[in-house]
């Protein structure tokens, strides 16, 4: 067997403040004085103290026949202490008191059969790595305990007892004992914790999962496994500054790490640096030159696949055209669409046969020439869309596409777009992505990003897309994330709620004053979690999963922290100071917390 894996450490040294281990050290403690009630998961503190910390709890029942005499010899000793006193004319000590009383209700019970009687015995081990570094622990630990009102003591010149009690062994070589009763001994258990629940017994941990942040509750990692959740799609709700691209960002890079195929529509160049570190391709719509034919047909197989592109373009031509009062298409309209979509195909030489896939697609300027040679209405139509084919939105629909996006990573750029092309630029890009993420000859996990997501929610036709896309990813092994920082205008819509419900994984950073009553209605959230989210710094935030509620804050390497922040002028900032040397917190700004 080789020494990494021996079961015990190849010297112990024993001193009377401590032992050492192997390379470290290590103290344990009894615990010796405890609080007269105790809450649930009152050892907690213990057990989440942010260093190496081990508890060892031992327990032996007291058999019935010897806790009742014991419960009367000790109720008869706290009762001569309090005759004692009032006989000399003393006050009673309420400590007395209080026992006095705990020890009758107790007696009680054990009598009905209510409760039961344990020995217990709490023992803390510390461990660290120098005499000084143990010092300083111990110290932690022991302020820690106090502050619950358990009083820890060194097992002084027994410190190799005290460390070999706290093994796996089952074997209590201290001997510090105190009775309990079922409620406390129970409540001992902390059931309840602010981490991640672990697997149920006999069923192996999931493989998998990325690096979230650090819990702010009890100091540890958060690594989280959207995969393997009932879907893969996940909402991102945060108040502009919040850090929410930052943390999607660090989510992103961290996917690309273990193989996932990703796509960001992405409205500000934020994600520009990130596809230029990683070797992805980036589409700058709105640049000279970049065109994207809505009409291309997907490298798919399908016998429906032109039916289901002609309904695609529906999409796309309502969201052109818009759809606010007195803008949507009426039902003669879409009809007449309808019959000019085919025809347009047809006329291109392509027809259901899939042997005629393979042949140019036709553009959007020949579907307004169909449009123009039909009738009143399709005239209609076609005058409509005349700003997008021959007007001054009509430079990227002019010729066929001229961008490949097929790679590992594909960015989306709108930056180059004017505000009045961006919803359609991003239901343009949409409509791409899903005709990849839709071919069934793609066997990779893909993750489709949507930042700003407000800017297609604001439509009504883009928010039924993005809602159909969340319902239907998992079945394409594709997740969604939707980044937005409208957290109330996504949530007063039933697209919006319907994104939301379906996101297995919803992360929450800090959310405006005016916005909280709508986060705290639609996630269920408690006072004092809404209070976090208000207060929460930069990078903090909540994993709600559903019943799983986590606060974090997100972490990032020196690198990964120089490729996710984003500094004003829309360019990488600089690493500059301890970033260098660190990590750093989720920021999207100069000021970062360790």
């Amino acid at each position: 067997m080789t020494d990494e894996l021996a079961p015990a450490p190849a010297a112990l040294q024993v001193t009377p403040g401590h032992v050492r281990v192997g390379d470290g050290y290590a103290a344990t403690f009894a615990v010796c004085g405890y609080p007269a009630d105790v809450g649930p998961a009152w050892l907690e503190p213990l057990l989440s103290y942010p260093a190496r910390v081990t508890v060892a709890v031992h327990v032996d029942p007291v058999p019935p026949v010897l806790a009742a005499p014991m419960l009367r010899k000790q109720r008869a000793r706290l009762e001569s202490s309090r005759r004692l006193d009032a006989d000399k004319g003393r006050l009673g000590d309420p400590v007395v008191d209080a026992a006095a009383g705990d020890a009758a209700d107790l007696a009680d019970r054990v009598a009905r059969g209510a409760a039961k009687l344990f020995r217990v015995g709490v023992y803390v081990t510390v461990h660290a790595r120098t005499v000084e570094q143990l010092a300083d622990v111990s110290a932690g630990v022991r302020a820690a305990a106090a502050a619950v009102l358990l009083d820890l003591q060194p097992t002084t010149f027994r410190h190799h007892l005290g460390y070999a009690t706290t093994l796996p062994l089952g074997a209590d070589a201290v001997g510090m004992r105190r009775v309990m009763d079922t409620d406390a001994l129970a409540a001992a258990f902390p059931f309840a914790s602010a981490d991640l629940a672990a697997p149920p017994p006999g069923r192996l941990p999931e493989v998998g999962g990325v690096l979230y942040g650090v819990n702010t509750d009890s100091a540890g990692v958060l690594m989280w496994d959207r995969w393997a959740q009932d879907n893969h799609n996940m909402v991102v709700l945060a108040r502009s500054g919040a850090g929410k691209s930052y943390f999607v960002k660090c989510d992103l890079l961290r996917q690309l790490y273990q193989g996932v195929h990703a796509a960001v529509i992405d409205p500000e160049d934020e994600y520009v640096a990130l596809a230029g570190h990683v070797g992805g391709a980036v589409v700058r719509l709105g640049e000279h030159g970049v065109r994207v034919n809505p009409l291309d047909l997907p490298a798919d197989d399908r016998p429906d696949t032109l039916t289901r592109r002609g309904l695609a373009l529906h999409s796309v031509i309502a969201v052109m055209l818009g759809t606010g009062t007195g803008t949507a298409l009426n039902a003669a309209e879409k009809a007449a669409l309808d019959r000019a979509i085919i025809d347009t195909y047809r006329r291109a030489g392509i027809t259901s046969d899939p042997a005629t896939w393979q042949r140019p697609a036709p553009l959007l300027p020949d579907l307004a020439a169909t449009l123009t040679d039909g009738d009143e209405i399709a005239r209609g139509v076609a005058a409509r869309l005349a700003p997008w084919t021959h007007g001054s939105h009509s430079q990227m629909f002019t010729g066929p596409t001229t961008v490949d996006p097929r790679s590992h990573l594909t960015v989306w750029s709108l930056r180059h777009l004017p505000d009045e092309l961006r919803t359609v630029g991003t239901m343009l890009a949409l409509d791409a992505i899903w005709r990849d993420v839709d071919n069934r000859a793609a066997t990779r996990r893909r993750l489709v990003v949507v930042d700003e997501a407000w800017l297609l929610m604001r439509d009504g036709e883009g928010a039924r897309f993005l809602a159909r896309m969340a319902k239907a990813a998992r079945k394409r092994a594709a997740g969604l994330t939707v980044v937005t920082q409208d957290a109330a205008d996504l949530l007063a819509t039933e697209l919006g709620v319907a994104v939301v419900s379906n996101a297995a994984t919803q992360v929450l950073l800090r959310q405006s004053s005016q916005a909280i009553d709508a986060v705290v209605d639609a996630f269920g959230l408690t006072a004092g979690e809404a209070r976090l989210l208000v207060s929460a710094g930069r990078g903090e935030g909540l994993l709600v999963a559903g019943g799983t509620r986590v606060p974090f804050r997100a972490v990032a390497s020196a690198r990964e922290h120089g490729l996710a922040v984003t500094s004003p002028a829309g360019l990488p900032a600089p690493l500059v100071d301890r970033a260098v040397e660190e990590p750093a917190v989720g920021t999207s700004g100069g000021r970062r917390r360790a």
